[in-house]
C-alpha cells in the first residue's frame, strides 16, 4: 500500500480540496516543491501558479492559486491560498472579462492593487493554455528562470 499525506486546500471563500494524496506539487517563493508523505516540516509562501495534488490511484488534480501560504506537517499538508480555483472550474472567458474588468478600473492611476490582479490574470491565461495543451507545459517550464548559487545571493541566469 502505498502511503499518503492529507491535502487541505482552503481559500477565504471555501474548502476547495480535501483528501489523501501521494504527492503535491506547488511553487514556492524560491521554486517548485514537491511534498511526499515523511516530508519534513515546512512553510512558505506560495508564488501565483498551479499546485497538483497527486492522488493514490493515480489521478492527478490541479488547482490555481492566487498566491498564500503552504504549510507541511508530519500528517497533512495544508494551502492556504488567497483566491484557488479547481483548473476544472477555470473558464478562459471569465479570465478575460475580470482582465478588463481590471484595465478598465485601472486608468492611468497605478495601483499596486490592480497590478497583482493583473499579474494574476497572467498567470491564469498561461495555466488555461497548458491545461488545454499539455505540450505547452514544457514551454512554460523553458520559460522558468534557473538559478545560480553566487556568493552573497542568487543571480537570474
Amino acid at each position: 500500500m502505498t502511503q499518503t499525506i492529507r491535502v487541505d486546500i482552503v481559500s477565504a471563500e471555501a474548502e476547495i480540496f480535501h483528501g489523501d494524496a501521494t504527492m503535491v506539487i506547488a511553487t514556492g517563493e524560491v521554486g517548485e516543491l514537491g511534498i511526499t508523505p515523511r516530508h519534513a516540516p515546512l512553510i512558505t509562501r506560495l508564488k501565483p501558479g498551479h499546485v497538483d495534488v497527486l492522488q493514490e490511484n493515480g489521478e492527478r488534480q490541479q488547482f490555481y492559486v492566487s498566491g498564500g501560504i503552504l504549510e507541511v506537517q508530519p500528517q497533512v499538508v495544508t494551502v492556504l491560498a488567497d483566491t484557488a480555483a479547481r483548473a476544472s472550474e477555470l473558464d478562459e472567458a471569465d479570465v478575460g472579462l475580470a482582465g478588463r474588468r481590471v484595465d478598465r478600473r485601472r486608468g492611468d492611476r497605478p495601483d499596486p492593487v490592480l497590478d497583482r490582479v493583473s499579474d494574476m490574470r497572467h498567470h491564469l491565461d498561461r495555466f488555461a493554455k497548458v491545461m488545454t495543451c499539455p505540450l505547452a507545459l514544457d514551454h512554460l517550464l523553458e520559460d522558468l528562470p534557473r538559478r545560480d548559487a553566487v556568493a552573497g545571493g542568487e543571480r537570474q541566469v
